[in-house]
């Protein structure tokens, strides 16, 4: 038995469907609790866009189709790893209509190899060391000839090979151990094999939740942010008091909910009370809400500023020639936040950072917006920097260079290291310099609960982040910013931008607590309106 391009395309068919059926069990085995571009989602967009190839050529163009597409839709790392990963299988299926289980080993090899070269720091535990085991277990067992003309017996080995792979993965990265899962990546790429069997097998993946792709294909732009009647969607579940244990025992509630907003999904459980509207008084729904009982979780997002989001988002930019010699990519989120990178001199500013992902496609698209013989790209991010090389690679009418940037401090700080008069080399030597002297602090919410370096920490409190690293654990944020400024005692600059939802007091508060902690300090208090993070701060 051998696979051909159809075969071959109803396999990734399948891997991205079984991806996309498991992508929220993914999400979950992430262990640092922060908010993020989740693992799962960003495979999943990755794998998801192959099934839009078509799949009744050879297996070489089926495969370099795949590889192409994957590669631009790639989002994060896990993505970018994924894409590299069936980049190189297509080189090794080059010029074949279709191969046995000796040609897929060695796709298997070429798809590793390219993967792993792309990291930087390649980390034992990680998707890459599932990715190797499964390329070592291929060319052993194919090497005398073996599973020559099984193909599907050969494919049930190496799903056994990486699920053993994986199960190790905890004994080779102590934070994997300390939060009792399996890397999250390498699970994926289990999937992904189990998914492709599954086709060998007669009996491919279908995709369960079939609103998923047209949800992702919506065009935002079709209706306008004033359409949108009530500008909060508010969410909440609520823990009943005793007096009201019992089903159906907050009518007067689900009264209020429906008269102060539309869209409203009400549940009066025995214990519980969870409830959805859109509405322009978020804070009389929780008020009201706290007479029933003591509020489990709350949500609220701003859905004109997520609509305005989404429809800058897909207008995608124009191609511009290159007008001047020097020109700047920024990405990040929040609208405070890419003004401050415009101000600064960034030509073009891509929407995306934690939780947002941007993909390969994006990055190209405005680095070809940038009119520019030479575009610095500023990531801001460690989950885009893999994505943004890839992008670079792409670009053959101008030179690129990506700035290593982790955060927003360090892209604003390496943009202010820019000297007109210097050569692209010694622009680039300055920023890197100049991120070394930024530290990055910012405050956010744990997502979920963890034990991070023997400590525990419950989903919903605040966490302080010192250059990606917790640092100080509290119950809200004004407290966690309180105790990060603890390490602003000696900055000589320090810089807070302000997240959606913070208040004007609470930002004056902010400004007070660091001007306290650091009364020599040049202190600048602005809106950044980035999502997720209520305070960003960098200190010099």
């Amino acid at each position: 038995m051998k696979i051909n391009g159809a075969t071959f395309f109803a396999m990734l068919v399948s891997a991205a469907n079984s991806l996309d059926n498991n992508k929220d069990v993914i999400n979950n085995m992430n262990v640092f609790p922060v908010p993020d571009g989740d693992t799962g989602i960003n495979m999943t967009l990755t794998m998801r866009t192959m099934k839009n190839i078509e799949g009744n050529e050879t297996l070489a163009d089926c495969a370099k189709k795949a590889a192409d597409i994957a590669l631009r839709s790639a989002r994060g790392n896990s993505g970018a790893i994924l894409s590299l990963f069936f980049r190189g299988m297509s080189k090794a299926f080059k010029g074949l209509e279709e191969a046995d289980s000796a040609d897929i080993a060695r796709a298997l090899r070429k798809g590793y190899t390219e993967a792993y070269k792309a990291v930087m720091n390649p980390t034992r535990g990680t998707i890459l060391t599932v990715m190797q085991a499964t390329a070592d277990a291929a060319e052993a067992i194919t090497a005398d000839g073996g599973y020559e003309g099984d193909v599907e017996g050969f494919f049930e080995a190496l799903v056994k090979t990486a699920e053993e792979a994986l199960a190790k993965t905890p004994d080779q990265l102590p934070k994997l151990k300390e939060a009792n899962v399996v890397d999250a990546g390498g699970y994926g790429f289990v999937i992904i094999l189990n998914g492709m069997l599954a086709v060998l097998r007669n009996d491919p993946i279908y995709l369960l939740n079939q609103t998923n792709d047209v949800a992702l294909e919506a065009t935002f732009s079709e209706f306008n942010t004033e359409d949108i009647t009530f500008s909060y969607c508010t969410e909440c579940v609520i823990q009943k008091w005793e007096q009201f244990k019992g089903e159906d025992t907050a009518g007067e509630l689900h009264e209020f909910i429906c008269g102060i907003g539309d869209s409203v999904v009400f549940v009066d459980d025995e214990e519980v009370i969870k409830l959805h509207v859109h509405t322009d008084h978020p804070g009389d729904v929780m008020e009201k809400s706290l007479k029933f009982g003591s509020l489990l979780t709350a949500k609220i997002e701003n859905m004109r500023e997520q609509h305005s989001a989404l429809v800058l988002k897909t207008e995608k930019p124009t191609p511009k020639k290159p007008t001047k010699k020097y020109g700047f990519v920024s990405v990040c989120l929040g609208d405070g936040i890419a003004d401050a990178f415009r101000d600064v001199g960034v030509d073009t500013v891509v929407h995306g950072g934690q939780t947002m992902n941007p993909s390969t496609q994006d990055i190209i698209d405005a680095i070809n917006a940038t009119p520019a013989e030479n575009v610095f790209v500023f990531p801001n991010n460690k989950n885009i920097y893999m994505v943004a090389e890839q992008a670079a690679k792409l670009i053959k009418d101008k030179t690129v260079r990506i700035v290593p940037t982790k955060s927003v401090p360090q892209g604003i700080s390496a943009m202010i290291a820019y000297n007109p008069d210097a050569s692209a080399e010694q622009n680039f030597a300055d920023m890197e310099a100049a991120i070394g002297n930024v530290v990055s602090m910012s405050v956010t919410n744990a997502v979920r609960s963890a034990t991070v370096e023997g400590e525990k920490i419950t989903d919903g409190q605040m966490l302080g982040l010192v250059d990606g690293s917790i640092d100080c654990v509290a119950d809200d944020a004004g407290e966690c910013l309180e105790k990060l400024s603890a390490r602003m005692t000696e900055a000589s600059f320090i810089m807070v931008f302000c997240g959606e939802g913070v208040a004007e007091e609470d930002m004056t508060e902010a400004e007070n607590i660091i001007r306290k902690a650091a009364p020599m300090a040049d202190v600048s208090v602005m809106y950044g309106g980035q999502p997720l993070y209520p305070y960003i701060v960098s200190v010099e």
